[in-house]
């Protein structure tokens, strides 16, 4: 069974936030989805979201059906990348994944934020109208590719979805 998690920060301030594109992604995902994958939104602030993680995946085995989705500032607007085994390119959410379960063997979906200016002030912004709209599109893409993951594996979603 895949254990998919979408990072972000708990709080309604925090809601529409780019920091929380992992969080908003994986509640449509999860209103759209009929799977026997457990969806986790962790109650605590990103850079402890492996806390959370830890309690669910046990072991480095088990790491290798969990599929994190987050925010991610190197990808442009719109933008969606898969990633199985790579380093945290920065992000505090997976860092603290990956300190967590001792392992870095596990499935990510990378959903692009852009990069303007100050970074913090810039996650912790709100999308805009518009932008939600082209998030709306991406995050139909995310539950594609996470339906192909669970159907038809990684490889092949890597190949439709990259």
């Amino acid at each position: 069974m895949y254990i998919i998690v979408g990072l972000g920060n708990p709080g309604e301030e925090y809601a529409r936030t780019r920091h929380n594109t992992g969080r908003m992604a994986l509640d449509c995902i999860s209103k759209s989805r009929k799977t026997d994958a457990k969806f986790i939104f962790p109650d605590t602030f990103m850079n402890k979201s492996g806390l959370v993680v830890a309690k669910v995946v046990k072991s480095k085995r088990a790491a290798q059906n969990l599929i994190v989705i987050h925010d991610d500032l190197d990808l442009p607007l719109s933008t969606l990348k898969i990633s199985y085994g790579r380093g945290s390119g920065g992000h505090k959410g997976v860092e603290s994944i990956i300190r967590a379960l001792k392992t870095k063997e596990f499935i990510r979906i990378r959903i692009g934020i852009g990069k303007k200016g100050d970074v913090e002030k810039h996650i912790l912004s709100k999308f805009k109208k518009p932008e939600m709209e082209i998030l709306k599109k991406v995050f139909k893409r995310a539950s594609g590719a996470v339906s192909t993951i669970i159907n038809h594996g990684l490889e092949c979603a890597m190949n439709e979805f990259n």
